[in-house]
């Protein structure tokens, strides 16, 4: 929306261009904001982790979670994928809205020194989104997230309330997607409601998937290897991509649970050891290997 209102000074009344194919005259009151840089910035992750948080409170509140999380979520997005594909005259609508026509900086954001700065600075970012990750992760409360996850009633018995620690954690999650959207937007080269289909959703499962699940390299690696392999299958065999990425997952999911990267920081490299006839290290004190071998000698 800042693209659009900074690049359409050449059209009637400096508004974008679309609004005229509607007949509106006016910039919406919801985008004047989008004409300061300041308020963008912060927008672009603020406004995602608030909607995030409240979407989040209200269904952890209710104790959803499991199967039902999912369901509901991808209804969340048929929900807003559905609101914004009708809004025609509001923004463009299923038509979305072109960013590598408009200009940031005083050039074009789809020229190619632009978007070998967005490279790079996207680049930056996933480093410091994973810095930031860890260290929220860490201490305590990383402690009490660990515990949800692997028994929620007896962190409730404790006297913690994990739906404030579970709003957190989604409203996070909500800030960082807001950026990764905003830079994608600017590479794609358009912005669409076919950007909240829930294939799209599900293809981002798969890249946690991949990489390993509970581990936030693994995530960052899943994502460039699955992309990486889409660009060079997509070329050479356009229809296969779809079979290849399916089979993938189910390897994945059936073979490795946790992802190789969770395959490898876990028992997964001796257990591979100790099905070609190599024995496994007990993982025991020593003195009671010892004693054990000399009660089998007496």
């Amino acid at each position: 929306m800042y693209l659009q209102i900074t690049s359409s000074s050449e059209f009637p009344n400096n508004i974008p261009e679309f609004f005229a194919l509607y007949g509106v005259e006016k910039l919406p009151f919801f985008w004047e904001p989008f004409r300061s840089p300041v308020f963008t910035f912060f927008a672009i992750w603020i406004i995602p982790a608030l909607v995030s948080g409240l979407i989040g409170f209200l269904v952890f509140r209710n104790r959803i979670k499991g199967v039902y999380f999912s369901i509901l979520t991808q209804a969340s997005l048929l929900v807003f994928f559905n609101f914004f594909n009708g809004q025609q005259k509001l923004i463009n609508g299923t038509n979305g809205l072109k960013t590598d026509v408009t200009q940031l900086f005083g050039q074009m954001v789809g020229s190619e020194s632009m978007q070998r700065l967005f490279f790079w600075v996207t680049a930056i970012l996933v480093i410091a989104a994973w810095f930031f990750a860890k260290w929220v992760v860490k201490g305590r409360f990383g402690n009490i997230l660990i515990g949800i996850r692997d028994d929620e009633p007896r962190v409730r018995f404790t006297g913690y309330n994990p739906v404030i620690f579970k709003t957190i954690i989604f409203s996070i999650a909500g800030g960082l997607a807001g950026i990764s959207g905003a830079l994608y937007t600017v590479q794609s080269g358009i912005v669409s409601p076919q950007f909240m289909t829930v294939p799209f959703s599900i293809e981002m499962v798969i890249w946690v998937a991949v990489g390993g699940r509970g581990t936030l390299l693994g995530a960052i690696l899943g994502a460039v290897f699955i992309n990486y392999a889409k660009s060079l299958v997509s070329e050479a065999l356009p229809a296969s991509w779809m079979f290849i990425q399916g089979g993938l997952f189910i390897l994945v999911v059936t073979a490795l649970p946790e992802g190789p990267l969770g395959w490898i920081q876990g028992d997964g490299p001796r257990n591979l050891l100790q099905r070609f006839g190599l024995k496994r290290k007990i993982e025991t004190y020593p003195s009671l290997e010892v004693n054990n071998k000399e009660g089998n000698n007496e």
